[in-house]
């Protein structure tokens, strides 16, 4: 475990921003982290905990220390018909699906081809397709920085929420996920219904799907929706959907009667927040070296050049069309450093 300084951040954070950290270490095993905060110089300068950087945003240098967490391993047990797949944090979220699709595990198919890594899961409680993370999530363990002790956390624990966690809220900056358990079934209960999926079933003649169909055809939309990382700098999705009361939602249905929107059991409405930013023109536009993705306006893209502050600004704008145009206020879903 070596500490360096001065460190470049670029190749660590998907929207491919020039940054630097003033000290940078990666962790590979668990015990690393309890030497590493043993020293005090460690422990009272800013931190901050990396995966695959797929979710951030950085608009200046980090003056602290960044962490990076890469420790690896796949382990599965089964019971039954269950089967619970533990991954170190630093696994690649979509090597971790490919895993479970290649072994018949089903559950997290509709999660093919997030980017990031398995750590970062459960901080964001990530989603896609019609499904969380905690819809399959079992338990997790995470370092306690006070204690310098391993702690596990259950669902109920990890407080979940849309795009939110504990660990995103009261226990910000206490704990560093270390591995991540999912419970997940040898019996295929597929989720279909949501977004293009059943449609591109239909369109590839697939009548009696498999998971190993439902994960291709999700990461076939992807791949026509979103931009790759390793060609043009993006975060995927910028911004949350957001969630408005019914009351709201019929004041936004009064002028705008084809808003796309999803109820949710509890009676709110989610709104579609690539809708709303696409009807205030901004679908593909480019300005600066930064602009919306072709394809999906709901992303944010770094042209080549762009500084963190620059797709920061452009965020602002974007936000303040769509709060004059639909009265709705539209939240980040990337973390701004």
């Amino acid at each position: 475990m070596v500490i360096h300084h001065h460190h470049s951040l670029k190749r660590l954070n998907t929207f491919g921003v020039d940054a630097y950290a003033n000290s940078f270490v990666e962790i590979s095993h668990p015990d690393q982290l309890v030497n590493l905060f043993s020293n005090k110089d460690v422990v009272n300068q800013p931190l901050l905990f990396l995966g695959g950087g797929s979710n951030m945003l950085f608009t200046r240098d980090f003056n602290g220390l960044v962490i990076k967490m890469s420790i690896k391993g796949i382990q599965d047990r089964v019971e039954g018909d269950e089967v619970f797949v533990k991954a170190g944090a630093g696994v690649v979220w979509n090597d971790l699906v490919n895993y479970c699709v290649d072994n018949g595990y089903s559950g997290i198919e509709n999660l093919s081809l997030i980017p990031g890594s398995v750590g970062a899961s459960p901080i964001q409680n990530i989603g896609a397709y019609g499904v969380e993370l905690k819809d399959v999530f079992y338990s997790l363990e995470a370092f306690e920085i006070s204690s310098c002790t391993i702690k596990s956390f259950n669902k109920q624990e990890c407080e979940f929420g849309y795009r939110e966690s504990i660990f995103k809220g009261k226990a910000k900056g206490q704990y560093i996920v270390t591995s991540v358990t999912l419970q997940l079934s040898k019996t295929s209960n597929l989720n279909t219904s949501y977004g293009a999926i059943e449609a591109e079933l239909v369109a590839r003649g697939i009548e009696n799907p498999t998971i190993n169909d439902v994960s291709k055809v999700v990461s076939h939309i992807r791949v026509s929706k979103l931009p790759d990382p390793s060609t043009i700098g993006n975060a995927g999705s910028f911004f949350k959907n957001p969630i408005i009361s019914s009351a709201e939602f019929e004041t936004v249905k009064q002028k705008h009667a084809d808003v796309v929107n999803y109820p949710t059991a509890n009676g709110s409405v989610k709104l579609a927040a690539g809708y709303l930013i696409e009807q205030c023109g901004w679908k593909g536009m480019v300005v600066g070296n930064t602009g919306t993705w072709k394809n999906q306006a709901l992303v944010l893209v770094n042209h080549g050049g762009a500084s963190g502050q620059e797709i920061f600004d452009f965020s602002e704008v974007i936000i303040q069309s769509v709060k004059e145009k639909f009265g709705v206020s539209l939240e980040r879903e990337v973390n701004i450093f």
